[in-house]
């Protein structure tokens, strides 16, 4: 059985805009966060899985880091139906690489800045090919979570 286009709708304006879900439960819903916060966007050199978590084939050139997405419009835009999407709403821009290298084909959004945190999406990205002084840029739509 699947979600209703409304709940997958729902469900990530909730976890990426900070939207309350109301009529779940009582009048009151879901409730979104009193601070909405950050997401945070990984890169990874291969498919963390549904059992990995954020460091599960993580980037490792030097200077890289996660890079903190608001959980609101300017950071997240929802939209179509089966499949109803989450995207980026601006270009995240990693940290250059100052040395090393990484081939970036996943991403993750997660909870945490660093260390072994949950993933709540992941998915393919054009491949990223990551040396010495590459801004690796995920442009604008390019990182898309989906419910369906």
């Amino acid at each position: 059985m699947s979600k209703s286009n409304t709940t997958e709708s729902d469900l990530l304006l909730l976890i990426f805009n900070n939207t309350n879900n109301a009529l779940v439960g009582d009048a009151t819903g879901l409730r979104g966060s009193t601070t909405a916060g950050s997401l945070y966007v990984a890169l990874h050199t291969a498919d963390p899985g549904e059992a990995g978590d954020q460091t599960t084939s993580e980037a490792t050139y030097t200077s890289y880091a996660r890079v903190a997405v608001a959980r609101s419009a300017a950071g997240w835009t929802i939209s179509g139906t089966a499949p109803t999407q989450a995207a980026n709403a601006a270009a995240v821009t990693f940290p250059a690489c100052t040395g090393g290298s990484s081939t970036c084909t996943y991403f993750s959004v997660g909870v945490a800045t660093s260390g072994a945190s949950k993933i709540l999406y992941s998915g393919a990205i054009t491949s990223l090919a990551v040396t010495n002084g590459i801004t690796p840029t995920a442009a604008i739509g390019a990182l898309v979570c989906t419910e369906d």
